[in-house]
């Protein structure tokens, strides 16, 4: 069960228990400065509060600024959120044309043969029966045995993505898999935006031109066009890339990861749908970045995530145009530009930052909505709490700043390992020896032949991503002894019947139904099949 459905869980019993709690809430009136996915999730979460209507929530929208909007894949945790607020998926996915996400295919990123392609699967219970299999041939390779050690062949996720399965099974399995969604980000926000009115949330649309602070250096008022000052007890950033809050009014600092994470801009460009719907998003490497491809009912979001400082935002385009057969098409393109890094702090006096005015991590593993999902649950926690002092202050930002830190390590392993030779941009990702000393010593560790799981355990490194992802993309990327070295086997080595493997996951696929299928009538959540998932 997510962080997110945790809170919320309690939340309800609470109320079913005896309603809100009797104790005043530490501030009455929140103000949440702009919309957009963002802004109307943490709107939702502040109205879902153990105090509930006691705390006034207001979101102030500026009609002369837009969202972005291009953000269309989410990690599992956002079911969590949404089942936390006790809101279906027969609802809100048509209303958003989203469809079913059972993890990411990876195209292009690795040369060597038999690993030019890979998919990273979100996890599953049925994982259990076949990931020591998985683990020890990983580890056979390493130590120089010819077995086979790719991913793809051992998780049941990979195998729904391969054959247009959705990742919901059939009501007789008894068993789960964690997945996520694909959907229309302004689709998604205008839904959220809509339950958060019914859920007694005010909506404002006026355009912020002067924050006001106080001696203290706290958020006082904010100064809205016609002269009209909006005061609030709090006040929630939820700006994008322009931090008006959190950055120009407090004046934090940003910490920017560009000195490893060289993307920095991207253009997005919808083509229509045709033929299965694949419940997985494909990220292609190109030349100076990565395309996606992601599968919605209505239609496909595609993508050009790219490094501005190896190649022009026209020379970008052309090569997004001929990657989808698009030259002639007269197809429109939306350029975009990204800061990728984080704010020194998320939360400062009495503000905190929200998406993407608190940091943004490229999209390559659709992380966005997760931050703000944790972000705006830790400060519902806080709230419900009632300590928003100094310590509390900085437990919360040394929290967000380990996640972002974690989640950059994996991020950037991708591009370190790479082994791309046909441009600079490739050639200077593998090259790149800023790394962090965690994500160094994941790269040693499994460069050393030895097994990540203790080191993981133990936090001494890869903080932040299961066991399961950090083997899929190392042994994904074909980080192995060079095939020309290695030897037949020791019975040892051998000792797992992949046949077996094969015959597990072919048949427990047969319980997913065809995606289109399953989005056609998507079925009501009954109980919690989620039981316990055994990650290592």
């Amino acid at each position: 069960m997510s962080e997110t459905a945790t809170v919320f869980n309690q939340q309800l019993a609470a109320r079913s228990a005896g309603g809100s709690t009797d104790a005043p809430p530490p501030v009455r009136h929140v103000c949440v400065v702009g919309g957009g996915t963002a802004g109307w999730m943490t709107a939702l979460m502040l109205a879902t509060t153990a105090y509930g209507p006691r705390l006034k929530v207001t979101v102030l929208e500026s009609p002369q600024v837009g969202i972005i909007g291009v953000g269309e894949g989410s990690t599992p945790w956002l079911r969590g959120f949404f089942d936390g607020l006790g809101i279906e998926e027969s609802e809100w996915m048509p209303a958003c044309n989203a469809t079913y996400k059972s993890g990411i295919t990876f195209e292009g990123w690795s040369t060597k043969p038999g690993f030019q392609r890979y998919f990273h699967p979100f996890a599953s219970m049925l994982d259990n029966m076949t990931m020591h299999q998985f683990v020890d041939n990983v580890h056979a390779r390493l130590e120089g045995a010819d077995v086979h050690a790719h991913p793809d062949r051992f998780f049941v996720a990979a195998a729904l993505a391969r054959q247009g399965r959705g990742p919901r099974a059939r009501p007789n399995f008894p068993f789960d898999i964690w997945y996520g969604y694909h959907f229309d980000a302004t689709l998604l926000g205008q839904f959220l935006a809509a339950k958060a009115l019914e859920r007694g949330v005010q909506h404002l649309q006026r355009h912020v031109t002067q924050v006001q602070l106080n001696e203290q250096g706290d958020i006082a008022h904010l100064q809205l066009d016609g002269g009209e000052p909006l005061a609030a007890d709090f006040f929630v950033d939820c700006t994008g890339f322009a931090s008006l809050l959190i950055g120009k009014a407090l004046q934090t600092p940003f910490v920017s990861y560009a000195e490893n994470l060289f993307n920095d801009a991207a253009i997005a460009m919808p083509t229509p749908l045709g033929g299965p719907i694949e419940s997985q998003t494909v990220s292609t490497a190109l030349r100076h970045g990565w395309a996606w491809k992601i599968p919605l009912s209505n239609r496909h979001g595609n993508g050009y995530v790219y490094s501005s400082a190896h190649c022009s935002a026209d020379e970008a385009e052309t090569e997004l145009r001929r990657h989808l057969g698009l030259l002639d098409a007269d197809v429109p393109a939306r350029h975009l530009k990204m800061r990728v890094g984080r704010m020194e702090n998320q939360w400062s006096r009495n503000c905190v930052a929200v998406g993407l005015s608190q940091g943004f991590i490229e999209p390559l593993e659709a992380t966005a909505l997760l931050f703000v999902q944790r972000t705006a649950a830790a400060l519902v926690e806080a709230l419900e709490q009632g300590d928003l002092g100094p310590a509390a202050q900085q437990r919360f930002n040394d929290s967000m700043r380990t996640r972002f830190e974690n989640t950059r390590d994996y991020i950037v392993a991708h591009y370190k390992t790479n082994s791309r030779t046909d441009t600079d941009y490739w050639r200077a990702n593998a090259e790149n020896m800023r790394l962090s000393e965690s994500l160094q010593g994941v790269l040693m560790t499994w460069l050393s032949r030895k097994p990540l799981a203790a080191g993981l355990k133990a936090g001494r490194f890869g903080g932040g991503y299961p066991i399961v992802s950090w083997y899929a993309l190392l042994a994904g990327m074909g980080i192995f002894p060079d095939p020309r070295e290695l030897q037949p086997p020791t019975s040892h080595q051998a000792r797992h019947r992949l046949d077996a493997v094969d015959d597990f996951v072919a048949r427990s696929a047969t319980n997913f139904p065809d995606h289109r299928e399953l989005l056609a009538a998507i079925p009501p959540r009954v109980g919690d099949k989620t039981l316990q998932l055994y990650l290592w």
